[in-house]
């Protein structure tokens, strides 16, 4: 016993030991690892079943660059180990690599928590909505090129880079970019001003009387604004387009409008003042009128086949579908009015005189037909 006890201890006093350290350290992270990500796992389970989707957030993100961290941690604790057999200028760049690599894991953590607090802000049922698609998109994009800047000049600056000199370097070449680009600076601050101005959102149907442009918005972003068109089409638009155009947005209209012209015959002249008394009542008492709004049914114009009279009225409803709907029961409704009163709608006529040949001319063909 006591010669294996000393055998051990003459084992452990060799200039080998540094390997069954590193061994023994490569199997504790391994091991670390495995259970870390397990217990993640259970974490992101029961953190699904809440209702606060911050904790879902929180361990969905940081599962990757955690795991990735104790096996960075672990090599570079291993590296430790070698500091009698490697020389110094090997440990120096393991320490540069073990902090780039940290930065680099801590800036994936935070892209990888805006990305998803971005999504489940979209993703939200309508009641729990705090912020629209177009405002967490743009808070999103702008964070996350804010974490990949700050991560890059922090990697530099540990990588032994002067940061000021870098952004002195990044003044100069500014104007040169600036030159150079123009167009893409114009649509980047065309889409930073469609993100303040708010003029449209993603969902919004959108159209411009100056341009051939109209369709669902689908994207924003920060060179170009995807639409897509009712013919199921992707129109790619640049975002400095939308500087020096008109633009009309029919989502956000109030109401959807009537505006129509009625003819009836002229010689059903006596019943106008009734069928429009009856019209505008029937618009009055229809339920899916907006009375608030203006509401005018008048005799409008002696057209050349046809008396007029228009309505002007408001529907309740701005969707597409349901409005035409109550646009046809309205236009059926009025059909019926005039036919109560035994009145026709007018359609396009002409008369035609024959005037009647004089009686002494029959007179004169008659007898001498030569000269007729």
């Amino acid at each position: 016993m006591k010669e294996e006890f000393a055998s051990l201890l003459t084992f452990l006093q060799r200039e080998d030991l540094w390997i069954l350290q590193v061994f023994i350290t490569v199997c504790a992270t391994l091991f670390f690892a495995y259970f870390i990500s397990r217990l993640l796992k259970k974490l992101l389970a029961k953190a699904q079943l809440t209702k606060n989707f911050w904790d879902d957030v929180i361990v969905s993100s940081a599962q990757g660059p955690i795991r990735w961290f104790i096996w960075l941690m672990g090599i570079s604790f291993a590296t430790e180990l070698l500091r009698e057999q490697a020389g110094d200028t090997f440990l120096n760049i393991v320490d540069i690599v073990r902090d780039v690599g940290i930065i680099t894991l801590l800036g994936w953590f935070l892209i990888r928590f805006i990305s998803r607090a971005e999504r489940n802000l979209i993703d939200a049922p309508t009641g729990k909505k705090v912020i629209d698609e177009t405002t967490a998109s743009a808070i999103g994009k702008l964070l996350r090129i804010s974490v990949i800047v700050t991560a890059m000049l922090v990697i530099m600056q540990s990588m032994g880079y002067s940061i000021s000199g870098i952004l002195a370097f990044g003044g100069i070449g500014g104007l040169a970019v600036g030159f150079a680009a123009k167009d893409l600076l114009a649509n980047f601050f065309g889409g930073l001003m469609i993100y303040l101005d708010r003029p449209f959102a993603v969902g919004d149907w959108v159209r411009s009387p100056d341009q051939n442009i109209e369709g669902t918005v689908e994207d924003i972003g920060w060179r170009l604004t995807r639409i897509r068109t009712f013919d199921k089409r992707p129109l790619y638009v640049p975002n400095a387009t939308f500087t020096h155009i008109s633009l009309e947005n029919p989502s956000r209209m109030l109401n959807r409008r009537i505006y129509e012209t009625v003819g009836i015959r002229y010689d059903d002249a006596d019943k106008m003042s009734v069928i429009i008394n009856d019209v505008e009542a029937m618009l009055r008492n229809h339920e899916a009128i907006d009375t608030q709004q203006t509401l005018i049914v008048n005799f409008n114009a002696f057209a050349p086949s046809s008396l007029d009279f228009f309505i002007y009225t408001f529907t309740k409803t701005t969707n597409w579908v349901e409005f035409h709907t109550i646009k046809q029961d309205v236009l059926l409704q009025i059909l019926r009015i005039i036919e109560s009163h035994g009145a026709q709608c007018a359609f396009p006529t002409s008369t035609v005189h024959i005037a009647s040949t004089p009686p002494e001319h029959d007179s004169v063909a008659a007898i001498n037909p030569g000269k007729a």
